[in-house]
């Protein structure tokens, strides 16, 4: 049988296993450890409602309702129902030993995930593109406008981007994992967002809100829309959010 050519992903597998033989020790750099947060200093911010759930429901119940929606009523999500999602998706869940843990894991509690919302009809949010800064639990305004149709483009043109309330759109900050892990961190940088992901579904669910998660895009036009770099920092997931039809 002729050997199949490797591709760039197989070669990304095999390059960043563990073997044991090579598992030797090294000395961290503690002084050049990548900050954990992102902030935008000089950007106005908007404090967001304490995050409390608006209903109750049970996680049994949220995983049997769990599922992808791709069609939104229109109906506003309102300040609060966002406040609640972004928490739970990666908020600060407890202080412990002098660390801030949130509310997915990370590998090495080094968070290499940053969350960008792009408002379209939020009460309370002008239209337009904000930062999640998670240590302050607000929103940090970076542009303001209507994003709707750049953002289902750099979506691969899907419409529940255009049509959802908001878009959550995560991005890596690579060196936060490099520092420790090198290489092998690309995949712990893939397993966090999807931990993240995950905590998105089933606190929508129990808000009785809906999500889909979406990973085709166009990385350069995304990128551009949020003014990251692509390189130290770029997009790798997005999320389209609202109300159910």
């Amino acid at each position: 049988m002729e050997e199949l050519a490797e591709g760039i992903g197989d070669r990304y597998h095999r390059e960043t296993k563990y073997y044991p033989e090579k598992m030797l020790g090294r000395e961290l750099d503690w002084s050049s450890k990548p900050p954990v947060y992102r902030e935008y200093p000089g950007s106005r911010r908007i404090e967001l409602p304490r995050p409390e759930p608006g209903r109750e429901m049970g996680l049994d119940e949220a995983l049997r309702k769990r599922k992808s929606v791709r069609d939104f009523s229109g109906e506003p999500l309102s300040l609060a129902d966002l406040s609640y999602l972004l928490w739970a998706c990666t908020g600060i869940q407890r202080v412990q030993q002098g660390y801030e843990f949130r509310t997915a894991p990370s590998a090495g509690a080094l968070y290499p995930i940053d969350t960008y919302v792009v408002a379209s009809n939020v009460p309370g949010l002008e239209r337009g593109l904000y930062h999640y800064a998670i240590r302050a639990h607000a929103l940090e305004e970076l542009r303001l406008g209507d994003l709707r149709t750049d953002t289902a483009k750099a979506a691969l043109y899907q419409g529940i981007c255009y049509e959802a309330a908001a878009v959550l759109v995560w991005t890596a900050v690579f060196e936060r994992s490099k520092w420790k892990y090198e290489q092998r961190g690309y995949r712990y940088i893939f397993m966090d967002a999807g931990h993240i992901a995950q905590n998105l579904y089933l606190a929508a669910t129990s808000q009785e809100l809906g999500v889909c998660t979406v990973g085709a895009l166009f990385d350069d036009e995304l990128n551009a829309l949020l003014g990251v770099d692509g390189v130290e920092e770029s997009a790798i997931y997005m999320a389209a959010v609202g109300h159910p039809l």
